[in-house]
């Protein structure tokens, strides 16, 4: 199997879950660069260059990967919206007004202004990460999608990703949340109340969610969840208001470090297992 290089320290967290996954995808499917350029059409090069942390791949890359590879896309796509948006916003100050993105690594596209790179109406549906949620004060977004690739699935927490329509995480039953949709308010800071109870299997249970393997990506009642247990472990999330940003990206790499498992920000079954207790 392939050693991996380690990924550049500058790599914004949000892109680092995309492309620690894009690799888990690429290890389990047992396919070389070689194989993913024949079954892609997209270059052993940019396969290189997107593996490794060194460009965002583009969208086509990810479905082609979770085609050839049999993962759900819909959990990856939510993962590439998120860290096209950190990259952009990384990138923006150091790239001229009027500039064309690089050359397409897929075959036989060509390169495109930036500013048409992704039509608007691509956006619609899908939801972004941290600061974006701002500027849409008012839509809830509450995001559960499950790890198809741990193979860890039940009745109650099988892929999902309900990003359309705003409303809670379908696991959340306390009464705190009061059955409310998730709306990011700035200030809001969520109490924690962390206990053990039934609902989680005995587990550690702070009142916004019972899952056990919603993988983090977007804001919502399973990242409130997150962050209270992050916080009653003393690993400082940041303000407990359910946006899955940089603080608690890190809390969670600290937590997984400490638990031996790959420090990779990535909350999945796993983690869940760990902050539950």
């Amino acid at each position: 199997m392939l050693r991996w290089k380690e990924l550049p320290d500058s790599l914004d967290p949000r892109v680092r879950q995309l492309v620690v996954q894009l690799r888990r995808l690429k290890d389990r499917s047992g396919l070389s660069l070689e194989s993913l350029e024949t079954k892609t059409g997209i270059s052993r090069s940019s396969w290189d260059r997107y593996l490794n942390g060194k460009t965002l791949p583009p969208r086509r890359a990810v479905e082609e990967l979770a085609r050839v590879s049999g993962a759900d896309g819909v959990r990856l796509l939510v993962l590439h919206e998120v860290a096209e948006d950190a990259w952009k916003r990384q990138s923006a100050p150091s790239r001229p007004e009027g500039a064309t993105a690089p050359a397409a690594d897929v075959r036989g596209e060509e390169p495109v202004p930036v500013s048409d790179a992704r039509p608007s109406t691509v956006r619609k549906g899908v939801a972004l990460a941290a600061v974006a949620v701002a500027a849409v004060a008012g839509m809830g977004v509450g995001m559960a999608v499950s790890s198809a690739w741990h193979g860890e699935r039940s009745a109650d927490d099988q892929v999902k990703a309900t990003v359309a329509a705003p409303g809670p995480s379908s696991t959340t039953t306390h009464a705190k949340v009061g059955g409310k949709p998730y709306v990011f308010r700035p200030g809001t800071s969520y109490p924690c109340e962390v206990r053990r109870s039934k609902a989680t299997g005995e587990g550690l249970y702070a009142g916004y969610s019972v899952t056990r393997s919603a993988v983090l990506a977007g804001p919502g009642w399973d990242v409130v969840e997150a962050q209270c247990l992050l916080r009653h472990r003393h690993l400082e999330p940041g303000v407990v208001d359910g946006v899955y940003g940089q603080q608690t990206i890190a809390a969670v790499m600290r937590l997984q470090e400490k638990a031996g498992l790959p420090a990779d920000g990535v909350v999945g079954p796993h983690t869940w297992q760990v902050l539950r207790g």
